[in-house]
């Protein structure tokens, strides 16, 4: 059945795993969210200042999802998706999960500004351009120091392992989301994580 988007039509169903990446919200949640995304990425970006604080207020806030963050840079067009995945990586050893999301909120506000928007809200425009001055830079403003770990590029291969994981579970660009096995392409509108959501949930 063709898609009413004129979008080539997805399998149903994908399998992909939470791998060991970082979570946001309740582990035991019943429904999780898998995101493989892109820190250049405008449409991640505006993923992230329209629909992922809806979806956060009501699900992930209220113990019904975890959101799962895995990488996906499409390095071909942004040249600093994977050293930014990396440097949230480095991030992450310091700090764990919830500095981890520090840094994943602080890359997209910073690309905003970049871009011309408000830091939080955007309009999200077009392409940020930064590298990994920036990111050393924006890892101290929240408290961190990764120089050593993103010059050494010891989470290379990590996040390498997460575009071939993307790739496998049906991947074609950024963002891409997987919903307890149910695959959900690009910077969708909220309701359309809703209503997957809330069937997943009365199943």
């Amino acid at each position: 059945n063709p898609s009413p988007t004129g979008v080539p039509t997805q399998p149903s169903q994908v399998t992909a795993s939470a791998d060991d990446d970082p979570i946001l919200g309740d582990k035991n949640a019943p429904v999780t969210i898998i995101e493989f995304s892109d820190y250049q990425c405008p449409f991640c970006r505006k993923f992230w200042t329209e629909t992922l604080p809806q979806i956060k207020k009501e699900y992930i806030d209220t113990g019904k999802v975890k959101f799962v963050y895995r990488d996906f840079p499409l390095t071909s067009i942004h040249p600093a998706a994977q050293p930014a995945a990396e440097a949230a990586n480095c991030v992450r050893e310091k700090g764990g999960d919830e500095a981890y999301f520090k840094m994943h909120d602080k890359i997209f506000q910073e690309g905003n500004k970049l871009d011309g928007g408000d830091p939080v809200t955007g309009p999200v425009r077009g392409t940020a351009q930064f590298g990994a001055t920036e990111l050393k830079k924006w890892a101290k403003d929240i408290g961190y120091n990764i120089d050593s770990c993103l010059d050494s590029g010891k989470y290379a291969s990590e996040v390498q392992k997460d575009s071939a994981d993307a790739q496998a579970a049906g991947g074609q660009g950024t963002p891409y989301f997987v919903i307890n096995d149910k695959p959900l392409s690009g910077a969708q509108p909220f309701s359309a994580f809703k209503q997957i959501i809330d069937a997943e949930l009365a199943a």
